[in-house]
């Protein structure tokens, strides 16, 4: 009963605007506000405009929790670390990876969607990644997709309904990829289902065999549980074994091109 009604709060609350949880600790907050706000005014002539903040007194100061706090940071550190040639981002959060890359060096972005906004240290490319027309071939030695390949072909970011579309999509990636360029890769992992239109979950082992297919090689694996930090696998062929059986992870996946191999047109 608990876990329907969380469902049913997270659906109004990502697709309505409406937060039971949130709505309801805001109204518990509210004899506090009004017992502050009649003790200060005592105190002081100036002009009072009232506009309550009811959430912060019970926050932490910071949030440094979920999978996309813990996956921008941690990729993120590994391409500064591995400093490549020319960096390109295909789809990952601007507020977050995009923001972070950009603060110690030039990153190139990919997206479906327009961005209007000129960010300093970012060039910003509009293209389909799932499209025959990208031609782009060894361009760069290094590329990050986060968070993104699981939505291709699903419609819900405005691109073309393609239940291939994260096939053509990693192949697209494979050209755009120098030999033995690296490809910082996180997808959803986990008991393999399509939850339409929000994204797909792959089984972790059949990602590998797809990137395989694409001319990738695995290099490492780290992996990120619910309201849990980075783990890094130390023994990744076991450890997706594990995985293949959890019903959602994050999964980080860093593979390198080590052959140029022909696609079949689409």
């Amino acid at each position: 009963m608990l876990t329907m009604i969380r469902k049913i709060n997270s659906f109004l609350s990502a697709q309505l605007g409406m937060d039971l949880g949130r709505l309801g600790r805001a109204l518990l907050a509210l004899p506090k506000f009004f017992q502050d706000w009649n003790e200060f005014r005592k105190g002081t002539t100036q002009k009072i405009v009232l506009k309550p903040c009811l959430h912060d007194r019970e926050e932490e100061g910071g949030t440094a929790k979920g999978e996309y706090f813990w996956q921008d940071l941690y990729v993120a550190r590994m391409i500064y670390r591995a400093k490549p040639v020319r960096h390109v981002d295909i789809g990952s959060r601007f507020d977050g990876f995009v923001a972070h890359v950009a603060s110690y060096r030039e990153i190139e972005v990919i997206d479906i969607r327009p961005i209007q906004a000129v960010i300093p240290g970012v060039v910003f490319m509009r293209m389909d990644m799932m499209s025959s027309k990208v031609t782009m071939e060894n361009y760069c030695d290094s590329i990050s997709c986060l968070h993104a390949l699981e939505h291709f072909g699903l419609g819900r970011y405005g691109d073309p309904l393609d239940p291939e579309g994260h096939v053509k999509g990693l192949q697209n990636i494979a050209k755009l990829l120098k030999l033995s360029g690296r490809l910082y890769l996180s997808v959803p992992i986990g008991l393999e289902r399509i939850e339409f239109n929000a994204n797909r979950v792959f089984c972790p082992e059949r990602m590998v065999e797809l990137a395989k297919k694409t001319g990738f090689v695995l290099e490492g694996l780290a992996w990120i549980a619910k309201d849990q930090p980075v783990v890094e696998s130390t023994d990744p062929l076991t450890d997706i074994q594990s995985l293949k059986k959890m019903h959602y992870a994050l999964g980080i996946f860093v593979f390198t091109k080590q052959s140029e191999l022909k696609f079949p047109k689409y």
